[in-house]
Order: C-alpha cells, then structure tokens, then sequence
C-alpha cells in the first residue's frame, strides 16, 4: 500500500498541491481557506484590469474621435482675406466727349434778287465788323429805287403847291371872297398830299434798304470760315432754305465747349469749375476751359445734362466743329469708397460685397457702384469705412457662414499646412488672430 501511494506521489506535477489524490479506504484531505481567497482575488483583480483596460480603450477613442472631428470642423472653416474700404480721398477725373463751336457763328445769306458782282474776302480770312464781304448787282432793284425817287419828287412839289394853295384860301375866308368850304377843301387836299409824300417816302426807303443788302458785310469781328458762292452766281432774295448760304463768319476769340454729363454726375458740376480740354490735332497740349453755365435740365431721351463752357482761343488755334476730350476734376464723395472688382458679387439679388462681422461670420451687403475704374470699382453706397471686405469671395459663400480671416503670408502657410501636413508632421493648432491683427 505504502509503495502505491509513493508511486501516486511521483506522478504527482510539482506545485500541484491544491488537492489530494484520493487515497483507497481513507477520507480526502480539504484544501486549506486562505488559498482559496487568494485565487479569487487575483481573478478579481484580473477582470477589474480587463474592464480598466477596455474603458481606457474606450475613452481614448472617444477623444480622438473628438479631436478628429475638431479638426476637421476647422479644416471645413474657409480661409478668407480681407480688407477694409478706401475712401476717394482725392479728385476723380471724369473724361467726357465735347463739341467746340465759335462764341459767334452766322451764315451770310442774300436779301436782293441779282448777280455776285464781285467777291472780297475768302476762306480763312479775318474780318471787321462793317467789312465788305461781296457785291450783288440787281439792275432790276435800281430801276425801282431810282422810279421811287422821282415819285417821291412828283410827291414833295404836290406837296408844296397844296400848301400855299391852302393858306392863300385861308387868308380869302377872312375877306368873304370864298366860302369857308372851298377853303377847307383846299386845307384838307394839302393833308392828302402829305400823306402821298409820306407813303412814297416810306417806300423810298424800303428800296434804299434793299439797295444796302446789295453790300454783303461782315456782322462782328471774326474769320470767313464759309464762301459759297462766285462771281456771275445769281442770288434769289429771301432765299434762306432753297439755296446755300453765301458766307460764314465766325468769332472765335473765345470758343464755347458743350458737354453732356450723365445724370450721375450732374449734381458734381459746379459754375466756374475748371476744366481741360484733349484735342486730336494737337497732342500732348491742354487747352484750359471754364464751366459757363447749365442747362439746369436733365436730357429725357438720354439723361444727361448740357454743360457749357468757355476756352479763352487767343493764339486763335481753336477752332469751331473740332472734337475735344474734356477732363472734369470732381470733388471726392465722403460716402465713396473704392474697392477691388475682385471683391464684387454677382447674384440674382443685385451686385453685393461679403463682408465679416465681429463675430466671424460673413454679411452680404448691396452696394452700388458709381464708376468702373478697370481693376477698381467705385462705390457710392452700401459700405462703410469699418466695413472688412472679403478681397475674393468664393461664390459658394453664404451669408451667416463662419469663415477664418488670414492676413499675413505665414498664417496662410499655417492654414495650409493644418489642411494638408506633410507625412510625420502633426497638424498644428490655427493660431487665432486676434482683433489687432485683423485690422492691421
């Protein structure tokens, strides 16, 4: 018996000692309480490090989770550069077409039926008031005058001899050798030859009137800048609209500019501003001119307004029909401001700017523009001088989105680099900008 329980003994592993073999006819030995308690405490412990393990597990994922969200929350903020408004601080100019006529202009038409006897002065020549243009020979006219001169001969002897025919009868009533009505017939036959000396008087001198139209001569001091006609050529009298003008004399000491300004800009267009005028034939050279007057009255059919203006001419080179460029100075709006075209929106709501409030987020405003200056757009209202103006708006922005406002080349390389870092880099945190470097 002795030697199968050693034999058990030897097959037994060593440590195996937390129970006992059942020994043939005795009872089984109990394993002692302490060792028991051990064993379940190192299993407790086991499972409380199995749980702290997967709660740890799960909160780091949880975190990360976070952090990628986060992250990717910033990356979807779209980076946005701004600016803020510049007022027109100076003058702008406003270059406008005009036409340039003479202070005086008349056409020299003929008021007598004849011949151009002979003419004086041609194109491009000065004239005095008063000098002798051309001559018309009307053999007709000076039958006429000369018939009226010696009716009006027959008229004044009429005249005489009813006169003293009248007093002599006068004298007579007095001595009762004639009766008083043959003395008042005589006194009022002398009136009836006045008045016939009075009408042929009258047409004496209507035939003396037409016989100065036979001179044609300059009406004011100025130049011949028209002769249409030549020696032998017939002129009808009265003959304004069936045949051209004879001559054209204009003034030209000072010239008169007519511009139209649009309606935009009539409310800027002062008397007496000064201007300056571009003309083609003269390149490089100014011609300086001065606001007259207006028409005080917008042009219905195409709203604009006439402006007048007066170019002293004293080396007399200006002359009348020439086109010029005239350049307008205006005053600068204090609500104006200028901004980039890059920066207009264009939407079915108008023309708008996107702007970033204080909050980040971007405000679309309505703006109007007075004037496209090429790369540069004038605004004349919507915006304010406080206004942070996106420079490029994407046209996917909307208003109310967060945006992030990068204003420096090293903050937009740092955006860059947290969208896409490069391998082994972790993405760094956006700076923030603060409210000093948004405005600087």
């Amino acid at each position: 018996m002795r030697d199968e329980v050693e034999e058990h003994r030897l097959k037994t592993p060593i440590g195996a000692e937390t129970s006992t073999p059942d020994l043939p006819g005795k009872n089984r030995q109990k394993v002692p309480r302490s060792r028991r308690w051990l064993s379940r405490v190192m299993f407790l412990l086991a499972g409380v490090a199995v749980v702290g393990l997967a709660i740890h597990g799960i909160e780091w994922r949880k975190e990360n989770v976070a952090n990628l969200r986060k992250q990717a929350e910033e990356a979807a903020i779209p980076n946005v550069s701004v600016f803020f408004p510049k007022p027109q601080g100076k003058p702008q100019p406003l270059i406008l077409p005009g036409d340039i006529d003479a202070w005086y202009e008349a056409p020299i038409y003929g008021q007598v039926s004849g011949y151009i006897l002979h003419w004086y002065k041609d194109y491009g020549d000065f004239v005095k008031a008063g000098d002798l243009l051309a001559t018309i020979d009307t053999p007709q006219l000076d039958q006429e005058y000369r018939q009226a001169l010696a009716d009006l001969k027959v008229a004044l002897a009429d005249e005489k001899l009813a006169e003293i025919t009248a007093k002599r009868w006068e004298r007579l009533v007095v001595t009762t050798a004639v009766s008083q009505q043959t003395s008042d017939e005589k006194t009022y036959g002398y009136q009836a030859t006045v008045a016939r000396r009075l009408a042929v008087q009258a047409k004496v001198d209507s035939l003396q009137a037409l016989e100065d139209f036979k001179r044609l001569v300059a009406p004011f001091d100025g130049v011949v800048t028209a002769r249409e006609t030549d020696i032998g050529a017939f002129v009808k009298a009265n003959g304004i609209g069936n045949q051209p003008e004879l001559f054209r004399v204009a003034d030209i000491h000072t010239m008169r500019v007519f511009v139209q300004v649009p309606q935009i800009y009539a409310a800027q267009i002062k008397e007496g501003m000064e201007a300056d005028l571009h003309c083609p034939q003269f390149p490089g050279r100014i011609f300086k001119a001065k606001v007259a007057t207006t028409a005080r009255a917008i042009n219905v059919d195409s709203r604009t307004l006439l402006v007048e203006l007066w170019a002293p001419n004293p080396t007399r080179e200006l002359m009348p029909g020439t086109y010029a460029e005239v350049y307008f100075q205006l005053p600068p709006n204090p609500n104006a401001f200028v901004i980039p075209t890059t920066s207009l929106i264009f939407q079915d709501r108008g023309l708008q700017v996107a702007t970033v409030d204080e909050s980040n987020r971007v405000r679309l405003k309505n703006v109007k523009i007075g004037r496209d200056l090429g790369p540069e757009a004038l605004i004349v209202a919507g915006l304010k001088a406080s206004d942070r103006v996106i420079t490029t708006p994407s046209a996917a922005l909307y208003d109310g989105e967060l945006v992030r406002i990068v204003t420096s080349p090293e903050q937009r390389l740092q955006m860059q680099l947290a969208k896409d870092p490069p391998p082994g880099l972790k993405p760094a945190e956006p700076t923030p900008v603060h409210r000093s470097q948004r405005r600087s």
